[in-house]
């Protein structure tokens, strides 16, 4: 597992995010917290088989390896035979990072996405949305996340 620490520039320091993880893993080591919506599924993993390749890394708790952003794209690799996936690791426990639902009326909590992704109870597809907090700005989470462009024919290798 090849790992890099990516720099973010900060001029002002009060960001604990301007270096985050960046590491090839197996899929088998990552959890997931939602059900997938299988439509969406279908449609992207048809996309990153057409195009050989996978575009961007996922975003993935430090400790729990739950996956916070990029379930579509772990599941669609998986089904084209992958074992690895490029993901970015961050301090889940960072007041940097927020959740949201995308759903109205929901609420949702950091505690509801881990009792989801370590147990077999997951949240309906589309639940969480993960924010992260970027140059005074809350922003989506895939942000951060690395464009990778990795062949498939990379990450089915063992």
């Amino acid at each position: 597992m090849k790992t890099t620490l990516l720099s973010k520039e900060n001029s002002s320091n009060e960001n604990p995010l301007e270096q985050i993880r960046f590491t090839v893993i197996k899929l088998k080591r990552l959890k997931v917290h939602e059900e997938v919506d299988t439509l969406h599924l279908k449609n992207l993993k048809e996309e990153i088989n057409s195009d050989g390749i996978l575009k961007f890394a996922i975003a993935v708790d430090q400790v729990t390896n739950i996956i916070l952003d990029g379930l579509h794209r772990f599941n669609a690799l998986k089904e084209l035979g992958c074992k690895e996936i490029p993901a970015v690791f961050v301090n889940y426990d960072s007041p940097h990072i927020k959740v949201k639902s995308w759903r109205d009326g929901w609420e949702i909590t950091k505690d509801m996405v881990r009792t989801a992704g370590l147990t077999r109870r997951k949240l309906p597809s589309k639940t969480s949305k993960h924010l992260i907090r970027a140059n005074g700005r809350l922003v989506h989470i895939f942000a951060i996340e690395k464009e990778v462009n990795f062949s498939l024919e990379e990450l089915r290798r063992q």
